[in-house]
């Protein structure tokens, strides 16, 4: 095998996929979204964790209050947060539903040192994003009302609780979550999948559009062929998931280890890419071989995601900076299973050329 030839074919397919605006629009919407990473981290975060965006949100909300005039409708005018109009219920309901306020407080007239609890009821619109924020900041209120009324209660008390001493909770734990165990080993691994199903593409197409008897007619062999197609596969992961790194560096994310995350990526997409290639090399037909790996792909990541020291872990760990030996153990293994599947895929496609010759 020619380190020539596989540089020959690498670059032909590199002109191939220069010249495809299908795959340069998806790598360049790709470094767009990673430009404007932030924007997107507090997006998808609101999407499982709308409360999340009350912390962001500097409007004042108009919230309609009904009923008995007690200390909640005093907080509700001091905070900076509501425009509070007081009206009927009823009246305060239907502007409600013509989204003409954010929420409506009704609270009963029940005196605070009275024998029955107080029932406020809070009225929002379902399923509105709007509502997530105003609840969180309206929470607040209530904390205040209540503790005012376990203050006119107190001498009900006649046996004193448990302190508990607990440790201050810290903000921003959604977010770390969602950068660091979500976003960047999503962001890294996308090329090492894309990649995985380009090499598919570009060992199929040879054998739609008949042009592997006039490759192969060629110095280069059938091997060479194969290997200089997942060459060129594998060039993209590392590029692509550098860009990403440095982008998401740009927007402010701390990134620890950024040289051993892109190894283990690379290292990581080259058993996909070899899969992708075992695939396309026993199917020759690009649907059915998509379809075959895509679904094989689902139970390797699945099994994948099984294992305590898994690739995603890995990487979350590696990004923050507390992995430790069994970074290099993960490394070894996936070493250890490149060169089974390299193999397999020389003597495949050895077996395939010299089937093409015979015929």
């Amino acid at each position: 095998m020619k380190a020539r030839h596989l540089s020959i074919i690498a670059k032909k397919e590199f002109r191939g996929l220069f010249s495809e605006r299908t795959i340069l629009l998806a790598v360049l919407l790709q470094l767009f979204i990673a430009l404007f990473s932030s924007f997107l981290m507090v997006g998808l975060t609101s999407m499982y964790d709308p409360s999340s965006l009350s912390k962001y949100s500097h409007f004042r909300y108009s919230v309609g209050y009904a009923g008995n005039d007690s200390e909640v409708l005093a907080f509700l005018h001091n905070s900076p947060d509501f425009r509070v109009y007081k009206m009927n219920l009823s009246t305060a309901v239907a502007a409600l539903g013509e989204r003409k306020l954010a929420a409506v407080v009704y609270v009963p007239d029940t005196a605070a040192d009275a024998q029955e609890p107080v029932k406020i009821t809070l009225y929002t619109l379902e399923n509105d994003l709007q509502s997530a924020i105003v609840d969180v900041k309206l929470k607040d209120i209530f904390l205040q009302y209540e503790a005012n009324l376990r203050q006119a209660r107190a001498a009900r008390i006649d046996v004193q609780p448990v302190p508990l001493n607990l440790p201050p909770s810290k903000s921003g734990g959604d977010f770390y979550e969602f950068v660091y165990g979500l976003l960047i080993p999503l962001l890294v691994f996308m090329p090492a999948i894309i990649a995985s199903a380009l090499i598919i593409d570009l060992i199929t197409e040879e054998y739609q559009h008949d042009t592997l008897e006039t490759l192969v007619s060629t110095p280069v062999t059938f091997s060479e062929m194969v290997w200089g197609k997942v060459l060129a596969c594998e060039i993209l992961v590392p590029v692509q998931a550098g860009a990403w790194l440095v982008l998401l560096m740009i927007n402010g994310i701390a990134i620890e280890n950024a040289a051993l995350i892109l190894l283990q990526v690379t290292v990581s997409s080259l058993v996909l890419i070899l899969l992708g290639a075992l695939t396309a090399l026993h199917y020759r037909e690009r649907t059915a071989a998509q379809f075959i790996f895509s679904t094989a792909l689902v139970v390797v990541i699945l099994f994948a995601l099984s294992l305590p020291a898994n690739p995603m872990n890995l990487l979350t760990r590696l990004a923050v900076g507390t992995a430790g030996p069994e970074q290099w153990v993960v490394l070894a293994v996936t070493f250890a299973v490149i060169a089974v599947l390299a193999y397999a895929t020389q003597r495949y496609a050895e077996q395939i050329s010299r089937l093409n010759h015979a015929g």
